[in-house]
């Protein structure tokens, strides 16, 4: 498939015929992105990135190398997946039983601004709420709350995270601002809110 007026694709890539690449994607060395893949704008996919049919990413996602998005994940506006991220799609895969579709695929969702570090695995099923943080190394197995940072196998909250991308620090009555941002949150309940910026 020739290059569109609005994207770049390594001559290396695959793209099958009915995938769709929004404008001011950038795809590198040895990609395959199938048949019924979406891409919205500014998508960014590192060497060797797999994208099946059923793949949604929005707008502005950054894939980093090696990473295998099979069919049921669904990537909202600006998430960042670091190197070798793996994601799963079916829960109890054998060999010899045929799993494909109807009812078998589990779907995994990422909410906007979730960012995912190297060598995580994402197991289908699961939930990712907006900037989310997931450490490098993780397998994160369960929903993940917006603004939480999880890392570990399996996964669990330590802390959270600000859109910028820094822990917060709570003080007595709930309420944090990044360092960066100087975006405002309160927590209450176990549930982070954003605030107008202080």
């Amino acid at each position: 498939m020739p290059d569109a007026p609005g994207y770049y694709a390594h001559p290396t890539a695959v793209l099958d015929a009915g995938c769709r690449i929004g404008d001011g994607c950038r795809i590198w060395h040895f990609c395959h992105v199938s048949s019924g893949a979406v891409l919205g704008e500014d998508c960014s996919l590192g060497q060797n990135v797999f994208v099946a049919d059923g793949v949604t990413l929005g707008r502005n996602v950054k894939v980093q190398n090696n990473v295998s998005l099979y069919a049921g994940v669904h990537c909202a506006d600006d998430v960042f997946l670091g190197p070798s991220v793996v994601f799963t799609n079916v829960l109890n895969p054998r060999a010899a039983v045929p799993r494909r579709g109807d009812g078998h695929y589990q779907p995994t969702w990422l909410a906007r601004g979730v960012s995912i570090g190297a060598n995580s695995t994402i197991v289908c099923g699961t939930t990712l709420g907006e900037y989310a943080f997931v450490g490098a190394g993780s397998v994160v197995t369960r929903d993940v709350p917006a603004y939480a940072l999880v890392y570990g196998n399996p996964a669990r909250q330590y802390g959270w995270m600000s859109t910028h991308g820094h822990r917060l620090q709570f003080n007595e009555q709930g309420h944090a601002t990044c360092p960066e941002g100087r975006d405002r949150y309160q927590l209450t309940n176990g549930r982070i809110s954003r605030m107008s910026p202080g």
